[in-house]
């Protein structure tokens, strides 16, 4: 049986949980598995080394950063070796480069396009434990790169479809997928299973637990995925295919405070102007989330739509540049918003979810400024100050609670 185990940032924090780590790989490994760990960088090690980056240049070049930042993991598994090793069990650690994790050349946001697999292989052959830096990759220029916040998720569920693992386990410092964030819902329950579509909704969301590359991924090729913590022995929640949570309408509820909204007003109201203003994001390579068009006067129309917080000076300056193109008379950015959603395959065939959910917040006193809806999931855009209270009533509108 071969398991690729995934421990985040927090789980290899200090010696004490690298050694914690290493132990629940050894038990795997003297129970007659093949095992592959991927690791993070340690606790706030990244976000130090960013810090550390800005305070020489505040807008440094992405390549160098990804030079920078890929050190992090490179510090995770030389350590993991070392304490394998201590612990007398034959261990191996890899970078990127020595796995050759091809990906693009897009530093900072760099996707995977294949994974050479045969060091790996060689190295389980030879009866090892092989720990590989998650979050890293190579490009065609032999630079190194990074898959982006959250990416050693994916180097995961991407080696774990490659070498056709059993399963792909990631370890966190929660017990598994709740129905909320806890720390904002004491009572929220942790969810024994979850389909692809509700996970990958919830991590694109703003649930933490899971990177929505990762979940993308391991829907494409099959990847049995279980979320556990790395801190306890506790059952996880399983993500698989077809999930069926105690029949519930509603399987969670999910925050994101990194939005902003951005509003372009007064654009002609003809065919093709939506066009000219996402087209020139998009060759910006900017997100956009939700959109919301409105008529306004004099046979005009006024655009609005969320992206992420960091996305919003470049948004800004597409707009600035481009004002002529779009006919319009003005922008507006608001910051200080979030987006609240609930995700549930059962919603397409239970009436009535969304009265319920706007029910809740108006009781509560809280406006929606915007509203968009898909098939598993309604999410709505709220000012950031009543986005906590806005997932408690809803968790408790929809009795997820324990």
């Amino acid at each position: 049986m071969l398991i690729v185990k995934k421990f985040g940032g927090s789980s290899v924090a200090n010696r004490e949980r690298i050694f914690n780590v290493a132990r629940r790989c050894i038990e795997d490994y003297k129970a007659g598995h093949d095992v592959v760990v991927v690791l993070s960088a340690m606790g706030d090690t990244t976000d130090d080394l960013i810090d550390m980056a800005r305070s020489i240049n505040e807008h440094p070049p992405k390549r160098e950063m990804d030079m920078l930042l890929s050190v992090g993991e490179q510090m995770s598994v030389a350590y993991m070796g070392m304490a394998m090793d201590a612990l007398g069990v034959p261990a191996v650690s890899l970078n990127a480069f020595q796995v050759q994790m091809h990906t693009n050349s897009s530093y900072g946001a760099a996707k995977l396009k294949r994974i050479d697999t045969e060091r790996i292989r060689n190295e389980l052959e030879m009866h090892k434990i092989v720990i590989v830096t998650g979050f890293q990759g190579v490009n065609k220029f032999d630079d190194v790169t990074t898959l982006g916040r959250g990416g050693s998720d994916t180097t995961a569920v991407a080696l774990a479809a490659c070498l056709h693992a059993d399963s792909c386990e990631i370890y966190t410092d929660v017990d598994g997928v709740y129905t909320a964030d806890p720390r904002i819902v004491p009572n929220a329950r942790k969810l024994s299973e979850i389909s692809y579509s509700e996970m990958l909704e919830m991590a694109t969301l703003g649930a933490k637990v899971l990177h929505n590359r990762s979940v993308e991924m391991a829907n494409k090729y099959g990847v049995r995925l279980v979320v556990r913590s790395s801190l306890n022995t506790n059952e996880g929640t399983v993500v698989k295919e077809a999930a069926r949570m105690e029949k519930m309408i509603v399987s969670g509820v999910a925050s994101d405070k990194d939005v902003a909204r951005i509003s372009v007003m007064g654009v002609e109201n003809e065919p093709g102007i939506a066009f000219k203003v996402f087209n020139s994001l998009a060759k910006k390579k900017i997100n956009v989330d939700i959109i919301l068009q409105s008529v306004g006067r004099d046979g005009t129309k006024d655009i609005a739509f969320t992206v992420a917080r960091g996305d919003v000076e470049a948004a800004i300056d597409v707009i600035r540049e481009d004002m002529k193109i779009f006919t319009a008379k003005g922008y507006e950015v608001e910051e200080g918003v979030a987006k609240v959603s609930v995700i549930g395959a059962g919603m397409t065939s239970h009436p009535g979810v969304a009265a319920k959910m706007f029910e809740a917040l108006s009781g509560g006193g809280i406006n929606i400024k915007m509203i968009s809806t898909s098939e598993i999931r309604i999410t709505v855009v709220v000012d950031e100050a009543d986005a906590d209270r806005a997932v408690r009533r809803i968790h408790d509108a929809f009795d997820l609670g324990d």
